[in-house]
């Protein structure tokens, strides 16, 4: 019975303390491609994304419906915080012709799909 209570106690306090629904991962992104985070159904989410290549990348939202709003350009080892509204894709834009990685910190929904598109 001690053991359930302390597990019970510890599931709650892991789950109270945000660890859950969280992402982190590091991202290379190919010469001229780009990376689309969330290009599916889904509730809003944050990004905390840090540029670690040494070019600029492209940052801007599209909806799943159609357009694209908000671009920021984001400058070598420059972090910027974004929040995606619902059923809205996050597109990071690699123009250089050397490869790009980006350090990406999502909080929120984090049932998003993932993939590349040239």
């Amino acid at each position: 019975m001690r053991t359930t209570i302390t597990t019970l106690f510890l599931l709650l306090t892991l789950t109270s303390c945000g660890v859950f629904g969280s992402l982190t991962s590091n991202t290379i992104i190919q010469p001229n491609d780009s990376f689309v985070l969330g290009n599916n159904e889904h509730g809003s989410f944050k990004v905390k994304l840090k540029n670690v290549c040494n070019h600029d990348l492209k940052v801007f939202m599209a909806p799943i419906d159609g357009g694209t709003h908000s671009p920021v350009i984001v400058k070598p080892r420059e972090t910027v915080t974004v929040k995606a509204e619902r059923n809205t894709a996050l597109v990071i834009e690699n123009r250089s012709d050397e490869e790009a990685s980006v350090d990406l910190y999502v909080t929120g929904d984090t049932g998003l799909s993932m993939g590349y598109k040239n």
